[in-house]
């Protein structure tokens, strides 16, 4: 039987969604709270940083799924031998192609992977700074 193809489930998509929107402003708001304390500060900045951990993990996800697809399903192939309507037809051969050759799936990946290094190694040094006080 074969596997169903769907996207993911409602709740997680607005999960993530909200997840990339309250990373982002959570990076905006730190040059304001400099003014305040730097308490404040580090609560953003972890906020934001796992955030787009998160974020860019599920977008990395997705990218790559839709390239699978396109490769498993030989898509290219299907749109250039198909008999659908020529404007409608290099839309879609546009569409499935750049899944394929786009760089954002690399793009969130390299985003992901330095927000988990950076939230990593911001969580040794501040417990190495409260330990050495």
């Amino acid at each position: 039987m074969d596997n169903i193809i769907e996207p993911s489930p409602k709740a997680a998509r607005i999960f993530f969604f909200w997840t990339g929107i309250i990373a982002t402003v959570a990076y905006r708001i730190i040059i304001f709270l400099n003014i305040y304390s730097s308490l404040w500060v580090d609560i953003a900045w972890y906020i934001g940083t796992a955030g787009f951990v998160l974020y860019f993990w599920h977008r990395y996800q997705v990218a790559k799924k839709r390239a699978e697809l396109v490769k498993k399903y030989n898509l290219v192939e299907a749109v250039e031998i198909s008999q659908i309507e020529k404007n409608r037809k290099q839309a879609l051969h546009y569409l499935v192609e750049t899944s394929l050759t786009s760089k954002s799936r690399w793009n969130s990946g390299l985003i992901f992977l330095l927000s988990l290094i950076a939230l990593i190694l911001g969580a040794v040094l501040d417990i190495y700074s409260i330990l050495n006080l």
